[in-house]
Order: C-alpha cells, then structure tokens, then sequence
C-alpha cells in the first residue's frame, strides 16, 4: 500500500502569503496535490499544517526542519498504519504523469530534477531519523544518497510555483493542467 504525503509546512516566503492557499485555474494548490496524489495513493496526508482536506500530520521531530521534518512524519505514519511506501510531493508542484508511482518504482527513488517527489519506503524512518538528529546535512538529496535512492528522469517534468510570478505563469498555461 502506498501513502501519498503533501509537504505543506515551507514558510512562502518567496511567494510572500500562505502558497497552499494559492488558487490555480480555481482550486487551491493544497487541494490540487491532495487531488493528484489520491488518484495513485491508498490514502493521503498532508504534513506541516493544521487543516486540510485529508488528515495532517505535524513535521517530525518538529516544525522548521525542512521537507526532511515532513517525509519523517509520513515514513513515521506508513510504517505505524500499515503502508509500504510513501509516495511524497510538495504542495507546490504539479502536472505529473497518471504513473507516477511506476516511474518511481521500487522505492527508493525520486524525481531528478525536484528530490522533493519521491518514493519511500517506509522502513526508511530510522534513516532520516539519524540524518535528523546529527550535526551534517539534513537535504533531501543526503538522505536520498543515505538510501542509495535513485534518480529518476519522469516522462514528464512537474511544474514548481515558487513566486507570484511562477503562479501566475502557470495560469496562462492551466488549460493542460
């Protein structure tokens, strides 16, 4: 079974208000991932905040650790509720291929150009527990290299919206969103 996870605990600062709230041809990017990830995942989470439409999850061992504090709350969650893997995405990026999870597959793997979309096994908590905990660095890609993860070229490139600017191209393009 494959948990999807959407890690929406990032600051926006680059954005400048709550990015997850942001609306993209009329739904919220928070929503749009949650969508996305339903349609390839046994069931969803959504980590770092308080109120969305599927259960939430606190980062993990606190909040401000990054999308590493995210991942460890899901592979935490997988590996207490039964899942197999964790399929994981940041609230901000969209338009994946409707085979997502096969691109990825087996787990450990994630997108090369946005480490961030990934693939885990949920027997990984341990592992980032321990990138977590010590001093080095706490990067996705430390923990992909930790896990000897794959790099994964998908079939098509997820869009990311870090700026106004970025969403607002995004609209001009929504209609194949």
């Amino acid at each position: 079974m494959i948990l999807g996870a959407v890690l929406a605990g990032g600051q926006s600062t680059r954005f400048g208000s709550d990015k997850a709230l942001a609306e993209l041809a009329g739904q919220t990017l928070l929503a749009r991932a949650v969508e996305t990830l339903a349609s390839q995942c046994d069931a969803i989470v959504v980590v770092g905040r308080s109120e969305a439409p599927v259960p939430c999850l606190a980062d993990r061992p606190r909040a401000g650790m990054g999308p590493l504090g995210g991942i460890a709350a899901a592979l935490h969650h997988a590996a207490q509720n039964g899942f197999d893997a964790v399929l994981t995405t940041a609230v901000d990026s969209f338009g994946y291929d409707d085979d997502l999870v096969t691109q990825l597959s087996p787990a450990p793997a994630y997108c090369q150009s946005q480490p961030v979309i990934g693939l885990w096994p949920a027997s990984a908590a341990p592992v980032i527990d321990a990138i977590l905990a010590g001093s080095g660095r706490h990067s996705l890609r430390a923990f992909a290299q930790a896990m000897d993860a794959r790099a994964v070229a998908l079939g098509r490139i997820p869009h990311n919206i870090n700026t106004p600017a970025d969403l607002a191209a995004a609209q001009e393009h929504a209609h194949g969103l």
